[in-house]
């Protein structure tokens, strides 16, 4: 199994946020939308990751307050990717390797996803049954 097929049965949707754009509001979209990380967009084009792994840093760095704390100040610049040929066992071995509990999928310098570990996992378990 590949990741264009994970994405297949996923689906496409993204959302993302600017990097200048507020940790706080981050958290209210991801709590939202039940998502754990959101895109970092910057006119039109990736510039990072925010997940909640970042954002729970910020707090306990912070005394439990995020208060106008920018997205920009605490995302994953230059996240890892994968890529949409890329094998199940290889890109399971990339996010256990690197730590990455989400991986943006990149063709040709395009966003086309985001696959979590738990995508990875719901895919490998219905190819199984």
């Amino acid at each position: 199994m590949q990741v264009k097929e994970i994405l297949r049965v996923k689906g496409s949707r993204l959302l993302s946020i600017e990097p200048s754009g507020r940790a706080a509001d981050a958290v209210g979209t991801m709590a939202k939308e039940n998502l754990g990380s959101l895109v970092v967009l910057e006119q039109g084009r990736m510039v990072g990751m925010l997940s909640f792994h970042e954002l729970l840093g910020a707090i306990a760095s912070r005394g439990g307050s995020l208060g106008e704390l920018k997205v920009g100040d605490i995302m994953v610049r230059d996240p890892v990717t994968a890529a949409p040929g890329m094998e199940v066992n290889d890109l399971r071995r990339t996010m256990l390797e690197s730590g990455a509990r989400y991986l943006p999928v990149i063709q040709d310098g395009k966003l086309l996803g985001v696959i979590s570990f738990r995508d990875v996992a719901k895919a490998v378990l219905e190819e199984q049954d």
